[in-house]
């Protein structure tokens, strides 16, 4: 029988703390170990990894093996993640809905920096946003959720040409003009469109300036899911004069920063947005 002081602390500040089983949370360190490597593991260094011996360490990798959530190479004698721990992130990664996921991260972003904060994915006819939180302030723009954005003329547009296949985007850049019209996609020439998207490759944000809505600047900054293709884009807007569209200002830096928070909480691991 499970008392009711096994499950809770005492009361602190006003609120009651669950206590979880310690001795899961510190065999979870092994699990998170392996996870963060990346690859197998042999046994002193799973355990130096997890801030253990390896003696204490061994036995909770062979209760772990016995649940499939480790396994050991036979040749080597390294420990790797097994099939129930794949299985379990797989079910989480099909679960994920990066909308979902990303709406939160959005919200705390618009809240923090008193910006408009938009959210696009990619739909059958380009970028188009799916969510936007106001700022504090009024920001006269016409970008509405289920807007289509520009590929050559936005923040947001090239942000996806950049980081999606080339062979899907040239169709694309072909017909942006004659679908959105002259007002909203200005004419760009092929040559400085590429100079913008390898501006935003080397930056890994894409910026507009005062263009195509005068006196709003904004920041775009991609978010990966876990096999590295962009699923998202969180877009930063702010009136010009309040706005510091430096790359490394502030502002270029929290977009940057939440769509990093955002693709880790869909499995990212990669570095290029670091």
């Amino acid at each position: 029988m499970v008392n009711d002081s096994d499950m809770e602390s005492s009361d602190s500040g006003g609120e009651k703390e669950r206590r979880g089983i310690q001795s899961i949370e510190v065999g979870g360190q092994l699990l998170l170990a392996l996870g963060n490597h990346g690859r197998p593991m042999p046994l002193r260094d799973l355990a130096k990894a997890a801030g253990m011996l390896a003696g204490r360490a061994h036995p909770y990798l062979v209760s772990f093996s016995k649940l499939g959530l480790v396994t050991q190479e036979p040749s080597s004698g390294y420990y790797w993640l097994g099939p129930t721990a794949i299985q379990l992130g797989l079910v989480s990664l099909k679960m994920l809905n990066p909308v979902r996921e990303a709406t939160p991260f959005a919200e705390d972003l618009a809240r923090e920096t008193g910006h408009s904060v938009a959210l696009s994915v990619w739909g059958t006819q380009g970028p188009t946003i799916v969510f936007l939180f106001d700022a504090i302030y009024p920001l006269h723009t016409n970008i509405r959720t289920g807007t289509l954005m520009s590929l050559a003329g936005t923040a947001t547009g090239r942000l996806f040409a950049a980081y999606l296949p080339s062979k899907l985007i040239e169709e694309f850049m072909l017909e942006d003009h004659r679908r959105l019209g002259p007002d909203i996609a200005n004419p760009i020439t092929p040559e400085s469109v590429q100079e913008l998207l390898m501006e935003v490759r080397k930056h890994g944000l894409s910026r507009a300036l005062n263009n195509p809505t005068p006196g709003v600047c904004s920041f775009a900054a991609p978010v990966f899911d876990y096999s590295g293709n962009i699923v998202l884009g969180l877009t930063l807007l702010g009136r010009s004069g309040s706005f510091d569209f430096n790359w490394d200002g502030p502002q270029a830096q929290a977009a940057k920063r939440c769509a990093a928070e955002i693709s880790k909480r869909l499995g990212n691991t990669s570095s290029r947005q670091n």
